[in-house]
């Protein structure tokens, strides 16, 4: 039997398939919250018949979504194909993370999943980075307890500002030039972005060290991690797939 993860973000929506702990299928497809229920359902029936699964062997669900207008229409499309309730991560949902922040409740579900994978797969005190539609940098200390972070814009928000504020500027994707000082507008964006974003992650890590004192592994994650962690300076392990981890250590701990 199966159990189905989706991580829905800002952009996209990821789902994973997994078989006795491994996973046999991972998906992806664009976040659009105009989408119904129905729509829904169609696209992700259509996924998985492409790829073959027998949806019937999928006996769990469980989602986490930052989008709120597309929880409900996916959590109704999941039982049309699936026939199975999806557990919804947020509170009263045990994750097994001790949360020490003002208000624990306003911590987002990709957070929560993102940090019980990694208390569960890394040696802690962690600093661990999403790089997705936001920049999220948080830190788990030695007992593995979240103690908050720091926000910042993404890096796809940051060139749509900057390109769409700036008249004469064009917009340009995010391979990384040969060199920091460049000699065209294309490049000196790239590199403004790719190794601004690199540097700022670099002395972030190094301002947690000052501050805590201690961190024994860093991992980063998101659809652009591989762009910007490759010109980072310290180690950085990138791990694709720490939400949807995350979220099936979380469904083990909650399924009846």
């Amino acid at each position: 039997m199966m159990l189905l993860c989706t991580d829905v973000g800002n952009t996209n929506i990821k789902f994973a398939l997994y078989e006795k702990d491994r996973q046999v299928v991972k998906l992806r497809f664009a976040t659009d919250s105009k989408k119904t229920d129905d729509e829904f359902a169609v696209e992700l029936f259509t996924i998985f018949h492409i790829n073959s699964v027998d949806v019937k062997k999928i006996d769990g669900s469980i989602i986490s979504s930052v989008v709120p207008k597309v929880t409900d229409s996916l959590v109704k499309a999941i039982k049309t194909v699936t026939e199975q309730d999806s557990i919804v991560l947020g509170p009263g949902v045990k994750s097994g993370l001790d949360i020490r922040i003002d208000n624990p409740s306003t911590l987002g579900s990709d957070i929560v999943a993102m940090c019980v994978a990694v208390k569960e797969m890394y040696k802690c005190p962690a600093v661990i980075i999403g790089l997705g539609t936001a920049t999220t940098i948080v830190y788990l200390n030695e007992n593995k307890c979240y103690c908050g972070g720091a926000i910042s814009p993404g890096v796809g928000i940051s060139l749509d500002a900057l390109t769409s504020s700036g008249a004469l500027l064009p917009s340009t994707d995010l391979k990384p030039p040969k060199k920091v000082i460049n000699t065209n507008t294309e490049d000196c964006i790239r590199s403004g972005i790719i190794f601004g974003t690199a540097s700022m992650i670099d002395g972030m890590i190094d301002r947690y060290k000052d501050e805590t004192g201690n961190v024994s592994t860093v991992v980063a994650t998101g659809g652009l991690a591989y762009a910007i962690v490759n010109n980072c300076r310290h180690d950085i392990i990138i791990d694709d797939d720490l939400i949807l981890e995350g979220l099936k250590i979380i469904y083990n701990k909650n399924k009846k």
